[in-house]
């Protein structure tokens, strides 16, 4: 993986399975995908626009250059090796950088910048159009080729009836009924003995036509970005079954691509869909006999309960819809870790029984990310967080104690190391070799402990900077129950309140926020 930061928020980047793209902060520009191996990306002007392009070098020995908001190819060159590095340098003393490259057998290459001629500029709005145009032109064409080979194709068939022939050959060509359509849906599957608990992708034809493989593009989940299905022979059918397995709670895209045919068919019509996988997807009903889980967070929404619900429809991924007028109650499993999580909602108050803080934390975030709630204030119970965090504070008191005594017994050790060292330079001057070696050989004993004291304390060191990080994340996973102003009022009350080492505050600012 390589990736590169410039004088911009954008960062460019690539990875081991040949993608390239930017990001700005959180969103991102564009993405592509490579068969190759992108081995050297840099960030130079080749076109003299004030803008830098991302240059990358390939294992395939290509060079391109795009831009940084589209990823449009604005320049590229191919040398006869493999990339070996990208550079820019002013090696022609002309007092601007060209861009260096150089492949593994040794051939090195040089650009300038391509300086435009002055010519009216057209809109942006407009080239993107010309563009969008352009490239719906290509597709169309390259469609009305493939229809007037396989049209050709069909009426060179001899030696056959006439209607055999093209029965035969419309399926070998991949001809199929024009109602011929693809439904998706989704559903949950528990764990059991060889798959853990999981989401399955249910893909069908509504005909005799099969399905002869399915490519998914999906991030955060595959391995490559990207998952192959392509039943054997025997085992093909119109409908295919993927599992899927979302690590967290995150909303994700599923972009698919399927290639539908019959079992003769030596060419297929490639259908492509998107489907959103919900971001609360692993979640059922709760048995009954299930107990409500006494940590909770309570927080005001002056919102309608019938919007909660439509909220709850659109994020989980239920069998049966969620409805509520007046009173929402919805009682889950979270199937990742098997906490139980009720939902109960009614005019003017929100109530999250959770004993996982994490869950409820990303709870109130989407709900008041989807209601574009921009200040939120909550009320907590969680005894189990509570107990750990005092576990842990009184784990950053202890290492505290202990480094300050191993810094005392250092100092001490010091002083006495510098006196040994006095005492045996005088007795090596006043002759008293006997009074010399007893000096050095007590230096060297008390040096032996003040190398064991240091390693002590780099490892109690340690082990307090591990206990503080816990500190931290624990406000910040405290803080997630809220949003806005009194979000960042209340880890800023919470750091204050350490400063002090006013315990109890710290906890009350847990429970009731910042008031």
């Amino acid at each position: 993986m390589s990736l590169y930061l410039i004088y911009s928020p954008a960062l460019r980047y690539s990875l081991a399975n040949g993608t390239v793209g930017i990001y700005d902060r959180m969103s991102r520009y564009w993405r592509i995908k490579s068969k190759n191996q992108a081995v050297s990306i840099f960030a130079f002007d080749i076109n003299d626009d004030g803008v830098q392009e991302l240059i990358t070098g390939w294992s395939s020995g290509k060079i391109d250059a795009r831009t940084e908001r589209t990823g449009e190819v604005v320049q590229k060159d191919n040398f006869n090796a493999p990339i070996a590095g990208l550079v820019a340098g002013d090696y022609r003393k002309e007092g601007r950088d060209q861009l260096i490259s150089c492949s593994v057998e040794g051939e090195i290459r040089g650009y300038s910048s391509i300086v435009k001629e002055t010519k009216p500029e057209t809109t942006t709005a407009e080239q993107n159009t010309l563009r969008e145009l352009n490239q719906r032109k290509n597709n169309l064409l390259m469609e009305l080729k493939n229809y007037s080979e396989n049209i050709k194709a069909g009426k060179d068939v001899v030696n056959v009836s006439q209607n055999a022939a093209r029965d035969v050959d419309g399926q070998q060509l991949g001809i199929i009924p024009a109602n011929t359509q693809l439904q998706t849906s989704l559903a949950v599957a528990t764990e059991t003995d060889s798959l853990p608990s999981h989401v399955v992708l249910y893909i069908g034809t509504t005909n005799d036509t099969v399905i002869k493989a399915v490519m998914i593009f999906a991030e955060g989940i595959f391995n490559g970005e990207s998952h192959v299905i392509h039943p054997p022979p025997n085992m093909i059918s119109n409908n295919v079954s993927v599992p899927i397995f979302p690590p967290k709670d995150v909303p994700v895209d599923l972009h698919v691509k399927t290639f539908v045919g019959h079992k003769n068919s030596t060419q297929f019509h490639v259908f492509e869909l998107s489907r959103q996988l919900p971001r609360f997807s692993l979640y059922v009903p709760a048995p009954a006999s299930m107990k409500k889980p006494t940590s909770n967070v309570s927080c005001p929404i002056n919102e309608r309960v019938n919007r909660l619900v439509m909220w709850a429809n659109q994020n989980f991924l239920l069998e049966e819809e969620v409805v509520g007028d007046e009173k929402l109650s919805m009682k889950l499993v979270a199937l990742r870790s098997g906490v139980p999580l009720f939902i109960n909602m009614e005019p003017g108050n929100l109530s999250i029984n959770c004993d996982d803080i994490d869950l409820a934390g990303d709870l109130v975030q989407a709900i008041t990310t989807s209601f574009n709630i921009d200040d939120l204030n909550s009320t907590a119970h969680y005894p189990q967080f509570i107990a750990f965090f005092k576990e842990v504070l009184q784990k950053v008191n202890d290492y505290n104690i202990v480094r300050a005594k191993l810094s005392a017994e250092m100092a001490d050790n010091s002083n006495l190391i510098r006196s040994l060292i006095i005492r045996g330079e005088d007795c090596r001057l006043m002759g008293d070799m006997q009074g010399m070696k007893q000096a050095y050989r007590k230096l060297y004993s008390v040096n032996r402990d003040l190398i064991d004291e240091y390693n002590i304390r780099c490892n109690n060191h340690k082990e307090l900077m591990n206990c503080l990080k816990i500190v931290n994340q624990g406000i910040t996973r405290a803080a997630r129950l809220r949003c806005g102003r009194p979000k960042t009022e209340f880890i800023s009350a919470c750091r204050q309140a350490l400063k002090e080492n006013d315990i109890e505050k710290l906890f009350k600012l847990i429970e009731r926020g910042v008031q």
